[in-house]
């Protein structure tokens, strides 16, 4: 018997999801007490934070989320089993508004009052935002953004940071916060949110986690994985929108049945319930930060079929390049042939010269039919660099600001290339991109309009930085593939066989 309790109790200690499911009761929307048992998004998120933990031996997370899909009520479960098994540390929570911070406390106090006692560590002197846990000499504590004292003068091993979309002043705040956080082993920060728009701090730390930039990883849970977005369907039919939902994400008639019923509870009062639901309840990270006040481009239904959809890569090899500009910006070259645009790669911090080493490699290994390259900031020292390699009969100079092929349509070349590249997207024959949100989110930031003499303009890249966004770079890399008439290698390929290209993979 005693062998058994000391198994359990290391099961307890090392698994948290079998920690949960034994230890740890919560209120369910109905009022009932039950044990913790993870729902999909909670599995998800925990298999995520586990491997990077096991990785790096740290957990630096940022989780994007819809409405309420248990994301607070896993931290706090998994901070309340972290400081209950260790002596000397410190979890600190912190809301965006007193009421959800009095809501987590009372949630972590349910877990120690429902423990057994076995598992339960004796208290101190705790409070109504501070448990202590007198043998271990561990705490958890929670607070409301606002103080700016607030966090700062200990040291935290566990923290969380709750709605931070929604904190005043954030980043004045995660900067003396995080600063607490030491870069040690099981050392943990977990940030997370529902979107409120672009441009906060928030969102600029997801793109920064999105982009492989920062060490935190991008973590975003779908509506869809929640058991209870779900409405009767009795003699429920479709319309052609919901069909397309049906074929990219496989959503069944209940789920579609609780998304039209919420559509019409949020369109009141002239609000577009599409556009608030996609807000309140995004399919992707995408929709979550969702363009507001113009016109995208290319619209993210779009994007989904693409990135979902897998093609042949049959036809000339054109590599889109664009250089990196100033020092938050990236290289990002992309490969297109046909239909098929595959194998995506961004660099960071590389010199003209290593650019240009890079490319050389790319065309002496994969001979491209062409390689167009932005010639704005360091692209004209990469092509000239590759011209010296020899390589002028398949370099193409492009500048994105130069005139337009067609000028009667288009105010200037990279306004022709974007538009060319959405018709490629929304032609009647499917068409394949590399599965990746940062590409994703460069394709839907830019917005659109006409000038007085009705040619199309698109968005300046500075001004879609004002509004909060990153540089387009991994778009900008794929729009180049369009850069210039390919009707020679196209009337070459007529004498090729199909190949099917090693590179993609198909």
């Amino acid at each position: 018997m005693a062998k058994q309790l000391e198994l359990t109790r290391l099961k307890l200690k090392d698994d948290f999801e079998f920690y949960a499911r034994n230890v740890l009761t919560v209120r369910s929307k109905s009022g009932e007490i039950k044990n913790l048992l993870l729902n999909k998004a909670q599995r998800y998120i925990n298999d995520c934070i586990e491997e990077q933990r096991r990785q790096t031996g740290q957990v630096r997370a940022i989780i994007l989320k819809g409405r309420q899909q248990g994301v607070s009520t896993y931290v706090e479960g998994r901070y309340y089993w972290k400081t209950t098994h260790r002596n000397g540390v410190r979890a600190f929570i912190l809301t965006h508004e007193a009421d959800s911070t009095s809501a987590l406390f009372e949630m972590v106090e349910r877990y120690h009052q429902g423990a057994p006692d076995f598992v339960k560590p004796a208290t101190g002197a705790s409070n109504a935002k501070e448990l202590i846990f007198s043998k271990l000499d561990s705490g958890y504590k929670v607070g409301t953004a606002g103080n700016k004292s607030v966090g700062r003068g200990t040291t935290i091993q566990y923290f969380h940071g709750s709605e931070v979309a929604y904190w005043p002043n954030a980043a004045e705040h995660a900067k003396g916060i995080l600063q607490a956080v030491p870069d040690e082993q099981d050392t943990e920060i977990i940030l997370e949110s529902t979107a409120n728009g672009v441009g906060n701090y928030f969102y600029q730390q997801w793109q920064q986690a999105e982009a492989g930039l920062s060490p935190f990883q991008a973590i975003f849970v779908p509506w869809y994985w929640q058991d209870e977005y779900r409405k009767k369907a009795e003699g429920f039919s479709t319309t052609e929108e919901e069909d397309a939902l049906i074929a990219l994400y496989g959503l069944d008639m209940e789920q579609l049945a609780f998304r039209r019923s919420k559509i019409a509870e949020l369109s009141a009062d002239g609000i577009d319930g599409v556009f608030a639901f996609r807000q309140e309840y995004p399919m992707t990270a995408q929709e979550a930060f969702q363009v507001t006040g113009g016109n995208s481009l290319i619209q993210p239904e779009l994007v989904v079929q693409a990135r979902k959809h897998k093609e042949l890569a049959v036809g000339p090899l054109i590599i889109g390049v664009d250089p990196a500009r100033f020092g938050d910006d990236r290289t990002a070259i992309v490969r297109r042939k046909g239909r098929s645009a595959y194998y995506l790669e961004t660099f960071e911090n590389k010199s003209t010269m290593e650019v240009a080493g890079i490319v050389h490699t790319m065309i002496s290994k994969e001979k491209p039919d062409q390689v167009a390259i932005d010639v704005g900031g360091l692209g004209a020292g990469v092509v000239d660099r590759l011209i010296e390699l020899g390589h002028e009969e398949v370099v193409a100079s492009i500048n994105f600001g130069s005139a337009a092929l067609d000028p009667q349509k288009f105010i200037n070349r990279r306004a022709e290339m974007w538009w060319l590249m959405r018709d490629w997207l929304d032609g009647d024959a499917p068409v394949m991109i590399p599965d990746r949100d940062d590409l994703h989110t460069d394709l839907c930031a830019p917005l659109y309009k006409y000038d007085s003499n009705s040619r199309r303009k698109l968005e300046s890249k500075d001004d879609i930085k004002k509004r909060g966004y990153r540089s387009t770079d991994c778009a900008d890399a794929l729009a180049l593939t369009f850069a210039e008439p390919l009707a020679r290698y196209e009337i070459e390929m007529i004498e090729r066989p199909v190949v099917v290209d090693k590179v993609a993979g198909y």
